[in-house]
């Protein structure tokens, strides 16, 4: 019910930073809890990042903690992965994704609605 748009990927060098979007739209309440999961090729997906409904709390998995910052922008229904210090590793394509919840969950399985997925590419 929800539609997500994923935006800002691309490719840079190994210790840069990239901002990804994702913005909202469709029938929903105004706060859902929004979460960041990624899949290399040939490699199940895993969860990144992810935020509650309010903004009062943030998970990060243990490879991207101190590096990643998830944030949130109600007024325009949009949630935020900072990237820094970007790793070689961290090549994948990122998917944003939204809970019928306000609680955050870093189980996929957990999440209703996805976007289409956006490149990220780091070289070495």
């Amino acid at each position: 019910q929800v539609l997500l748009v994923e935006s800002g990927g691309g490719l840079v060098q190994a210790g840069g930073s990239l901002r990804l979007s994702c913005a909202a739209s469709g029938r929903t309440f105004s706060r859902y809890a929004r979460g960041w999961f990624r899949q290399a090729p040939g490699k199940e997906r895993e969860f990144v990042a992810a935020i509650s409904g309010s903004g009062g709390s943030t998970l990060y998995a243990d490879s991207v903690k101190g590096r990643f910052t998830v944030s949130r922008d109600d007024a325009k229904n949009t949630v935020y992965l900072q990237m820094n210090s970007l790793k070689p590793e961290d090549t994948a394509v990122y998917y944003c994704a939204a809970r019928d919840n306000v609680a955050l969950h870093s189980n996929d399985r957990r999440y209703d609605s996805w976007g289409q997925g956006i490149q990220v590419t780091v070289s070495s």
